[in-house]
């Protein structure tokens, strides 16, 4: 049977308070809690885990329906600027001499930022992989360092390791190799 008004006003309140307190670290066992008319520690704490977790389902409401409405304005602009992107137009020269017929490049920009748009807003891109590693591919030391090993971890980000040059400076991962020449040498 759903609350009534009075009663959710009741439990709003009281969840405010208990929220004010325990941002002020109060403890669950202390009688200022319990005097909102918790009748134990345990039952104040569940309460405020249920505070939360109905704000946060109210937070994720809004944001749907603030997503519902850009999707909306994103397919209004789409539809607009669909039919220039994708439909032939005619092009004249300056003497007004009908040349031939193009799609509207503009247009075509404009229907991509949207698109990019729209799958940021849904989340539809993959997440971009990033991975650091230390000098020659190494693993990144995670112990305290200083400034000054910091900024030379970073000044030496992608330099080859020295092990890994050729007699004339070269990576010899990224060496050019002419096989011609090898076979000629054999």
């Amino acid at each position: 049977m759903p609350l009534s008004k009075a009663h959710e006003a009741e439990v709003a309140e009281r969840r405010a308070a208990l929220v004010k307190l325990r941002r002020q670290a109060v403890p669950f066992d202390d009688q200022r809690i319990l005097d909102l008319g918790y009748s134990s520690p345990g039952h104040a704490s569940k309460d405020l885990i249920r505070a939360l977790a109905q704000r946060r389902d109210d937070q994720a409401a809004e944001v749907s329906i603030y997503r519902q409405q850009e999707n909306e304005r994103l397919d209004a602009l789409l539809e607009a600027a669909w039919p220039k992107a994708t439909t032939p137009s005619p092009v004249y020269d300056r003497e007004g001499n009908y040349i031939g017929e193009e799609i509207d490049f503009k247009a075509v920009d404009v229907v991509l930022k949207l698109m990019d748009r729209r799958a940021k807003l849904n989340g539809l891109d993959m997440p971009v992989k990033t991975e650091v590693s230390g000098p020659g591919g190494g693993a990144v030391r995670l112990d305290a360092v200083g400034l000054a090993e910091l900024n030379h971890l970073i000044a030496t980000a992608g330099d080859p390791d020295p092990d890994d040059l050729t007699d004339d400076g070269e990576d010899e991962d990224t060496a050019y190799v002419d096989e011609e020449d090898d076979d000629d040498d054999a």
